[in-house]
Parts: structure tokens; C-alpha cells; sequence
């Protein structure tokens, strides 16, 4: 099972390249509002524990008795939230980016930390909101991202997504910048990711993930995480690490994106030892 990041960027064909197709069934899944998921962009009825309800059920139409779950950014959030609701059905954990929701995580990205890396773009992201309103950015676009107004809502939606993709690269590209700036793409994105986040991820406490990961002992984990990501900063996965002793973590040279050849050849590697590891003992 791929799990997308976001919440609200949805699947692609390239995510199937992380999997050996002769060694897996590969199952992505677009959530709810994103991607092919219908009704685009919806909020209704759309939270973390609706997703795990959704994995399970697809899961269960599938024939699925356990399996992996691969998720990175916003994906492995949601791989955890699953995990740890459902143990018993997950065979391995692949995490990439490691995102646990906490508001610390939220304040680092949206209220200045990760300025101080991409000054050029945040200073885009932050003239974009009246300056009364700047003490709490997250709080200003989830306003406008989410009116009924389209020119109030788009333009917004493309200054949230602009600022996430750029610093998701260690060198920032145009062409990868301009794709999350397409309508459809960024009204969906920062639609959705804005709703979970000022829900605090519909999460019972702000460290549930990590209070709970005593649940995931027994599964087979492997941890892949740029040293140098900037979205997700690697103090979150070494954080996770400990509160899972028995994980694997495999640190790398590179940024957030999983499209980064460092990061992608890294998943690869975790991907093909699963395999390899599930295969040795049937």
C-alpha cells in the first residue's frame, strides 16, 4: 500500500517505480479529495481515522490478508495512524520524511524556521497574508483556501503550494515548482493539508503517534530520511527512531522529495530487503 503526502497530493505512475513489480502487488491509493478521489478536494467527512477506515476496507476488497505500507511525509503519518490501529495487518513499514503531526513540526515549516533556509520563497508565502494577520499563518490561509470565493481561494491555494514546493528540492526547480502551482493540484493540497492541520491532525494529543509507536515492536521497519530535509527536519525521524528501537534508519544525503535520487534509490534498497526478507521466511 502507497500512501501519498500531502494530505492532498494524490498519486502518480512514477510512485510504482519504489517496488519491484515482480515482487509485489502495488496498491496506490488516492485519499479522500485528492488526485482521482472523488469529490475533488472535498473536506467533508475527510480525517485521519476516515483514512485508516478506508485502507482497511480497501484492504478487505482486495483480499489483502497483510501487507506493507509505505508512506512518506504526510504518508508515513498516515502509515503510522494505520499501523498502530491495525498491527495485525501490517507484514512491514516503509517510512520516508517522517512527519508525526506535532504543532512544533507545523511552527517550524509554516511560522519561520524553515525561512531561514528559503528566505526568497517564504517571504512570498508570508507577503501573501496582511501583515495583522502574520502571527498565525496557518490560521490566515485555511481561511482564504477554503472560502467559496474562487478569487479569493485559488490565489491563496497557489501561494501555499508554491512555498511547500519549494523547499521540498536541496536546489529548487521551475518546472517542479509550476506543477504544484496548477489549479487543481494546489486547490486540493492546500485545501486539505490546511484542514488537518488545524485540526492537529485529528490526533487525540499532539504526541499520539509516538506514545503508541510501542504498538509497532513487532513489525519489520525501515526508516529513510534526507539529512538535509527541510519540510520534515531529521530531529522527527531520529525522535520516531527511538520510541522504535527495533526500526532500521537509513540516513541520506538529500532533501524531502522522494523523487530525490538519493531518497529514491534508498527506498528502493528498503523496498527490495523487505522483499527479500519476506521471501526467506515465506
Amino acid at each position: 500500500m502507497f500512501l501519498h503526502g500531502g494530505p492532498g497530493g494524490g498519486t502518480a505512475p512514477f510512485h510504482r517505480r519504489f517496488f519491484d513489480p515482480e515482487a509485489y502487488r502495488i496498491v496506490l491509493f488516492d485519499q479522500r479529495g485528492a488526485g482521482r478521489s472523488r469529490p475533488h478536494a472535498s473536506l467533508k467527512a475527510n480525517t485521519t481515522w476516515h483514512l485508516v477506515a478506508d485502507m482497511e476496507a480497501l484492504r478487505t476488497h482486495l483480499g489483502i490478508d497483510r501487507w506493507q505500507v509505505f508512506g512518506g511525509s504526510w504518508g508515513s503519518t498516515l502509515a503510522l495512524a494505520y499501523a498502530e490501529t491495525h498491527p495485525d495487518r501490517v507484514a512491514s513499514l516503509v517510512l520516508r520524511g517522517i512527519f508525526l503531526l506535532r504543532q512544533k513540526e507545523l511552527d517550524w515549516f509554516f511560522q519561520g524556521g524553515a525561512g531561514t533556509i528559503f528566505p526568497e520563497a517564504y517571504d512570498a508565502f508570508v507577503d501573501f497574508i496582511p501583515e495583522a494577520e502574520r502571527g498565525d499563518l496557518l490560521k490566515a490561509y485555511y481561511r482564504r483556501v477554503t472560502a467559496t470565493d474562487d478569487a479569493v481561494r485559488i490565489p491563496a491555494a497557489q501561494a501555499w503550494s508554491v512555498w511547500e514546493a519549494s523547499a521540498c528540492l536541496l536546489v529548487p526547480e521551475a518546472g517542479f515548482i509550476d506543477g504544484w502551482r496548477r489549479r487543481r493540484f494546489a486547490e486540493a493540497l492546500a485545501g486539505i493539508e490546511t484542514h488537518y492541520f488545524v485540526n492537529g491532525g485529528f490526533f487525540e494529543g499532539d504526541s499520539q503517534l509516538l506514545e503508541d509507536a510501542d504498538r509497532l515492536k513487532d513489525i519489520p521497519t525501515i526508516i529513510v530520511q534526507g539529512r538535509y530535509d527541510i519540510i520534515c527536519p531529521m530531529i522527527t525521524a531520529w525522535e520516531l527512531k527511538k520510541a522504535m528501537p527495533h526500526a532500521e534508519m537509513d540516513i541520506v544525503t538529500g532533501g524531502h522529495a522522494a523523487n530525490d535520487p538519493a531518497i529514491a534509490e534508498a527506498l528502493v534498497r528498503a523496498t527490495d530487503r523487505l522483499a527479500d526478507k519476506a521471501s526467506d521466511t515465506g
